[in-house]
């Protein structure tokens, strides 16, 4: 009993800091240490103790995706210092008008997400033109976290024939294909489109109502009288950026991302040279938005690693993995309660897959249907204040508190995907 209370605890804990402001380099490794001591953790001695476990999580957070983190800070940078995150957003206002900036950010996370863009990069990658759209049209900036998650992590994140991990990771446990159960999954992608947009403008609308407006800060790029480059510019490194990560997602897997990178941060420096400001002063800002930016999500995967090996997370898991009645409810619940717990949808499908694959296929459920109920729930309640994803774009990214920002990205990321998740299975149950 004891082991369970202090996982959901320290979970409840660290939940709690985040949205207090709490520095996640203190935050969790604390809220960790409460697990570990509820569960019989050692601090130093034995095969799993504290600091051995919580490290490990650590430094293979910051191994596995070091390069990604900085090469996509330095991309989002270079299309700041370069004028060409502006350029773009003016050239959409232009075509679109200002009712439409906060379409235009949810379109290019959405398209770049779709084409195989780590979501961690496209926050990286996008921020800079959201600041110039929601600056431009004069909206709240505290929306900006919600807008780029929206169209990252719900409906393109987890749909059939998306590149993203979560839509593979079923594949490897199921014998699927990245396009199983695409109807049920094309219906459920509309839904969450096109209700959560309505719900964002709802949401924007209504403090814009109130009287709010952008608030400028001494971070943002300053206003200069310059010669911004072509629109043209800044889109050519988005494209080169998604056509490399699209074609060579398959043959490289997370390496791709690297390649994708590299060629986006190598178009821009070529394309836009003369155009830079400063660019010392952009490799400089970059290096460290890379690092500070990783360096709290690894903090809060520490923690998971921690929640991962204790007597009370394995109980849960089996519990989970054991709910009577309709399958597909029960495999939702499992993978949404661990990939709850663990602040992770891969993880959550990871630890949960081995046990609940063959348990609902050998009760005649289909593969597909499987696959997809797997991919769509692991994408809600991950979203949750400790999800790496949520912390790095609200703070390192957006430079936001989650008290003004994380509100409106849980509608979005966390209630409509429950929505699509609950529709999805009523289809299935239908026909």
């Amino acid at each position: 009993m004891l082991s369970m209370i202090g996982l959901a605890g320290g979970l409840a804990l660290l939940i709690a800091l985040t949205i207090r402001g709490m520095n996640l380099f203190i935050a969790a490794p604390l809220c960790a240490l409460v697990v570990a001591l509820t569960n019989n953790m050692t601090l130093f001695l034995g095969d799993t103790n504290f600091v051995e476990t919580y490290m490990s999580g650590f430094t293979g957070f910051i191994a596995s995706w070091f390069f990604m983190f900085l090469l996509g800070a330095l991309f989002g940078k270079f299309m700041e210092d370069s004028g060409a995150a502006d350029s773009v957003s003016r050239w959409i206002i232009e075509k679109v008008g200002y009712k439409r900036a906060v379409l235009a950010v949810v379109a290019a996370c959405a398209i770049l997400t779709y084409g195989g863009v780590s979501v961690f990069v496209v926050a990286f990658s996008v921020y800079p033109m959201a600041v110039s759209l929601f600056k431009d049209a004069n909206l709240p900036r505290r929306f900006i976290p919600a807008t780029m998650a929206f169209g990252s992590i719900t409906f393109t994140m987890t749909s059939a024939g998306s590149p993203e991990i979560q839509n593979w990771i079923p594949i490897k446990y199921l014998g699927t294909s990245p396009f199983a159960a695409w109807e049920v999954s094309l219906v459920v992608a509309l839904f969450m489109a096109l209700f959560g947009y309505w719900w964002l403008a709802k949401m924007i609308n209504k403090a814009v109502a109130n009287g709010e407006v952008f608030e400028a800060r001494d971070s943002d790029p300053k206003l200069r009288e310059r010669d911004y480059p072509h629109p043209l510019t800044g889109i050519l490194p988005l494209v080169v950026v998604l056509v490399l990560s699209f074609t060579l997602h398959e043959e490289l897997a997370q390496l791709a991302l690297i390649v994708a990178l590299g060629g986006g941060v190598l178009c821009l420096l070529a394309i836009n040279f003369k155009h830079f400001y400063d660019l010392s002063t952009a490799v400089n800002a970059g290096t460290t938005g890379a690092l500070v930016a990783i360096g709290n999500t690894a903090a809060v995967v520490g923690f998971g690693a921690i929640a991962k090996n204790t007597e009370a997370f394995q109980d849960t898991v089996t519990l989970m993995t054991q709910i009577p009645g309709n399958e597909l409810i029960g495999a939702a619940i499992a993978v949404s309660v661990i990939a709850g717990l663990t602040g992770s949808a891969s993880g959550g499908q990871a630890i949960a897959l081995p046990l609940v694959g063959p348990h609902y296929l050998d009760q005649g459920v289909e593969p597909d249907e499987l696959h997809r109920i797997v991919s769509i729930s692991s994408g809600a309640l991950d979203s949750l204040p400790h999800n790496g994803y949520v912390v790095t774009t609200i703070r390192a990214i957006c430079h936001e508190t989650h008290k003004a920002a994380y509100w409106s990205m849980a509608a979005l990321t966390v209630v409509v995907p429950l929505i699509g998740l609950s529709m999805a299975i009523a289809l299935f149950s239908i026909f």
